[in-house]
């Protein structure tokens, strides 16, 4: 309902322990290309895109009982998403930043695009997965680079946002601001791919289940601090009420400060990664994760080209064009009228436990052969809170006062909200149990 949640559930970025899109769950973790085992790629006889279809076998051998013996790598994996999660909540803030300097709902709309690299990563996933060092590790070969560059991009941002924003009454530059935020969320979405896959080896067998754990709690952690936390103490009205004793016409921290203190955790925690940390080195490969990269696009285009593959991809690219004008219009209005964009970014933070537990609640109704059930259950209440939400716009400037809105007004706000949640999941959470089968 507000930016928060229309960007969090929009097809365009990616929702904390999730996949962006249908086409991104259905991916498998692309075959191998080592570049250096040989000097020379293995191609198999027979139907290569069985071979490629097979599970890959991993031999560990050792593995530690229980997951304190690998405490240390669940942390590190935690961090690495929660890392992950600060570009998406900064791309999510700044929609309502532009929103407080009336800006059209037309230069938000092309904002928009900055969070499609979460969603077309797939097109680009096979080649972080087969090309690399050997000797410097499978996955640091991407993981390293990819977060040294995301480091200086934030320090180097943080000296221009200012400017791009618009500084003394100036208009912001959409067109700038956007270009530079896709480039943002490319290079996340290229840490995603490199820290997902490193999550199969780095963990045992019998611990890996804790790596979708991890991306849950670090992802939605990290989008927190990106979003409601800079939000919050951006906002100069809501620090001077709560946090301060002198009022102050800025905020504690401004966002040109946030991109250059986590541009320096970026680079420390990868300097502490490359320099601390090993890959696995007892995992084996299977064979058939030999096959090259262009074997890898003949196999994804193969599957995308199947009957039924091409008409669930029409059932999930259309599926969300009754509601997706109110999830992401809604917020952006509601501080057109008035409402303080840090409270509205606020109500996210009693929605954090709910959204933990909702998948493991709902995952009981999709464990069944008809996992799509519960998607086709949950669609008319999604539909219908559309309507309550431009009930909510209507309703807004006629119970506003000059202290700004009463109690009664948030506690509606968050229950449309955590009731919106429900319908959300149930669909998100229906899909996913299908791409799994």
């Amino acid at each position: 309902m507000s930016p928060t949640i229309s960007y969090k559930d929009s097809s365009r970025q990616r929702r904390p322990g999730s996949r962006p899109n249908s086409l991104d769950t259905m991916k498998n973790e692309p075959p191998a290309l080592d570049l250096y085992e040989d000097g020379h790629l293995e191609t198999g006889g027979g139907d290569d895109r069985e071979t490629l279809l097979q599970e890959p076998s991993f031999k560990p051998v050792g593995c530690p009982t229980g997951y304190r013996a690998e405490l240390g790598s669940i942390l590190l994996l935690l961090f690495l998403y929660v890392l992950q999660g600060i570009p998406l909540g900064l791309a999510g803030s700044i929609p309502l930043i532009l929103q407080s300097k009336n800006v059209s709902y037309k230069d938000q709309a092309f904002f928009s695009f900055v969070f499609w690299p979460f969603s077309l990563k797939l097109l680009w996933a096979p080649m972080v997965d087969a090309v690399y060092f050997k000797s410097f590790g499978r996955r640091k070969s991407w993981l390293v680079p990819t977060q040294y560059v995301l480091g200086f991009f934030m320090m180097y941002l943080s000296s221009q946002v200012d400017s791009l924003l618009g500084e003394e009454g100036k208009s912001p530059d959409v067109v700038a601001l956007t270009v530079t935020f896709f480039l943002f969320e490319f290079l996340a979405a290229t840490q995603d791919i490199a820290v997902d896959g490193w999550a199969l080896t780095m963990l045992s067998r019998e611990n890996v289940g804790y790596a979708s754990t991890c991306n849950s709690v670090g992802q939605t952690a990290g989008y927190f601090l990106g979003n409601v936390l800079f939000l919050a103490l951006e906002s100069a009205s809501f620090c001077n009420k709560y946090l301060r004793f002198q009022p102050q016409p800025k905020g504690i921290v401004t966002l040109s400060d946030f991109l250059f203190f986590w541009g320096a955790i970026f680079l420390i925690t990868t300097t502490l990664v490359a320099l601390l940390k090993k890959e696995n080195k007892e995992v084996t490969l299977s064979k058939e994760e030999t096959k090259g990269i262009m074997d890898t696009y003949k196999l994804l285009f193969s599957i995308i080209r199947m009957p039924a593959v091409l008409t669930f991809c029409a059932l999930i690219l259309t599926a969300k064009i009754g509601f997706s004008a109110a999830d992401a219009v809604t917020g952006l209005k509601l501080v057109e009228e008035g409402v303080p964009k840090e409270h509205l970014a606020l109500l996210a933070v009693p929605m954090v436990p709910l959204q933990i537990i909702l998948p493991l609640i709902i995952s009981k109704y999709t464990a069944g052969p008809q996992p799509l059930n519960t998607f086709y259950k949950a669609m008319p209440f999604r539909l219908l809170f559309g309507l309550e939400f431009a009930f909510l716009v209507w309703w807004t400037p006629k119970i506003k006062y000059e202290g700004g809105f009463p109690i009664y007004y948030y506690i509606i706000l968050l229950l449309s909200y955590a009731f919106h949640q429900i319908t959300v999941y149930s669909m998100y959470v229906a899909v996913m149990a299908f791409n799994a089968k």
